[in-house]
């Protein structure tokens, strides 16, 4: 089994492009019975302690403050504490941005592998109108300026390195099936 050789526990981060499925991947693991952490929580957390509301500029701005001032890697660091208190050997990580973040997962967790969810710019912004959560973009002009945000801190890097890809243009049922196989391969390591 691939997995974690302090603490035993297989930790699998996902990523992707805003819109590319990742909500529906956490749907879809919380089904599996894993647990998720999900690191843009820390973003919005930190956007409520900053007294700011969550629209979709404040975000990333905040994102790239929390950056700035605590490093490319803050997110992680600030994860990997609920990862360890999980009582579960395999442990999901959602929204993984950049390679220091990557990269500090990896420190505390050997076995970390990443997979990518990808779906075309269409796809997303559709599915971000759809959902229409409050940091979502409204126009193509924001969903644009959110994916250049997205990209700038590393995000394509973490993409294009990620251990498994996923093509999700399909239906649920088939991220579904495509999930559970690359699962079974990963925690057959």
């Amino acid at each position: 089994m691939d997995g974690v050789k302090v603490t035993g526990k297989t930790v699998i981060g996902i990523t992707g492009m805003p819109g590319s499925g990742k909500n529906t991947v956490r749907e879809i693991v919380r089904k599996f019975g894993y647990p998720i952490v999900v690191m843009g929580d820390e973003v919005r957390a930190e956007a409520k302690r900053r007294k700011m509301n969550p629209t979709p500029e404040n975000i990333g701005k905040i994102m790239l403050q929390i950056r700035a001032e605590e490093g490319p890697g803050v997110l992680a660091k600030r994860c990997i504490p609920k990862v360890e208190a999980a009582d579960s050997q395999v442990v999901i990580i959602d929204g993984i941005r950049s390679p220091e973040e990557a990269a500090e997962f990896r420190k505390k967790f050997p076995g970390f592998r990443i997979i990518a969810i990808h779906a075309s710019p269409e796809t997303r912004f559709n599915r971000l109108v759809r959902r229409g959560r409050s940091d979502d973009p409204k126009d193509w002009e924001a969903f644009i300026q959110r994916d250049r945000r997205e990209l700038s801190v590393g995000l394509g890097e973490v993409i294009a390195t990620a251990d498994r890809k996923v093509v999700n243009e399909g239906t649920k049922s088939q991220l579904r099936g495509e999930l559970r196989r690359i699962l079974e391969e990963i925690m057959e390591r």
